[in-house]
């Protein structure tokens, strides 16, 4: 045993050298496509800055750190999120996981995700006309991306987990030559996210990475672009348990995530969430060096409905600078 956990702790400190090292070699080329990748979907995540690589602890990390589902203490754990987002986008997701035989073979998880980006009007160059000009009828944007996940604890402080995605978006269609056939600009593929949980000797302190949407290049006709590759280091922080106050009926936790996006500079999401009862929670977060979010809030309620059958609904908020605020909605039931 002691020297498995030698071996993990190996590891660990291997992956925390690497990563930096990986994040400065790779050049930004600040744009990348499938941008409905980035969108956070969890309220509870969001409210909290974002700052979702270690507190993930239900179906919705299977949207944040697929290592996370190996902590789910149900059998089924399920997930509705509603995203209404700026500009009448709308995204939509599920998230499932299974954890059979208390998680002796792991947890299993899939998730949808879905991007609803409304109706546009088509048009195309007609010269002789007096626009310039016509038209060539509405059409309505699509993306989404599927995933199926495994995470498992290799020890009662070390979790891993992954997913694979496969991915699909269609952005209408287009003449690249003047009278010739109007092209179809659809992408589809497959993308990867990596991550891990390490519960440290100190109770109540937990840190923990993971990889993003690592796939390889997309193309629409001549333009080739990239996935929205993604770096996060978390910590989070059991205020009450790092008191020695474990059985109290109130919880504050504290955590703060590093991220190293490919197509900006490094960002910092900062969040706290304070549970009283075990069933009422508030929350609020911060997004540091975005270019237009910042404040984050929400709030979320955790209730036993039945015998083994638990419901939690949960709300967020979150400012957009220029553009209209963000909310974000999610019913979940476990099992």
């Amino acid at each position: 045993m002691k020297n498995k956990k030698q071996k993990i702790s190996k590891i660990i400190f291997v992956l925390m050298i690497l990563i930096p090292t990986i994040n400065y070699s790779q050049v930004k080329l600040a744009q990348t496509g499938l941008q409905f990748l980035e969108i956070g979907m969890s309220p509870r995540a969001e409210a909290m800055g974002g700052a979702y690589v270690i507190s993930g602890n239900d179906a919705d990390a299977l949207f944040y750190n697929p290592a996370g589902i190996a902590r789910v203490n149900s059998t089924y754990d399920i997930i509705f999120n509603r995203v209404q987002w700026f500009a009448d986008i709308n995204y939509n997701a599920v998230g499932i996981t299974y954890k059979p035989y208390s998680g002796l073979y792991g947890t299993f998880g899939l998730s949808i995700l879905s991007a609803d980006y409304g109706d546009f009007y088509g048009t195309t160059v007609a010269f002789g006309t007096p626009a310039g000009y016509i038209n060539t009828g509405v059409f309505s944007p699509k993306a989404f991306a599927i995933g199926l996940s495994y995470g498992k604890q290799l020890t009662d402080r070390f979790s891993i987990g992954g997913q694979v995605k496969y991915l699909d978006q269609t952005l209408g269609s287009n003449i690249i030559t003047a009278g010739g056939p109007a092209l179809k600009n659809e992408v589809s593929g497959l993308a990867f996210d990596f991550g891990m949980i390490y519960s440290t000797p100190i109770r109540g302190f937990d840190f923990g990475m993971t990889i993003n949407n690592f796939a390889q290049d997309f193309e629409y006709q001549q333009y080739e672009f990239e996935a929205p590759l993604t770096f996060r280091v978390g910590v989070s922080f059991n205020v009450f348990e790092l008191a020695g106050m474990s059985d109290s009926d109130q919880k504050l936790l504290i955590v703060a995530d590093a991220i190293h996006p490919r197509d900006y500079s490094e960002h910092l999401d900062l969040g706290a969430e304070y549970t009283f009862y075990k069933m009422f929670s508030f929350r609020v977060g911060y997004k540091v060096n975005y270019s237009e979010q910042g404040f984050t809030a929400g709030i979320g309620m955790n209730y036993d409905i039945f015998t083994n059958i638990n419901l939690r609904v949960s709300y967020a908020y979150e400012a957009f600078g220029i553009w209209d605020n963000v909310q974000l909605f999610s019913v979940g039931f476990s099992l």
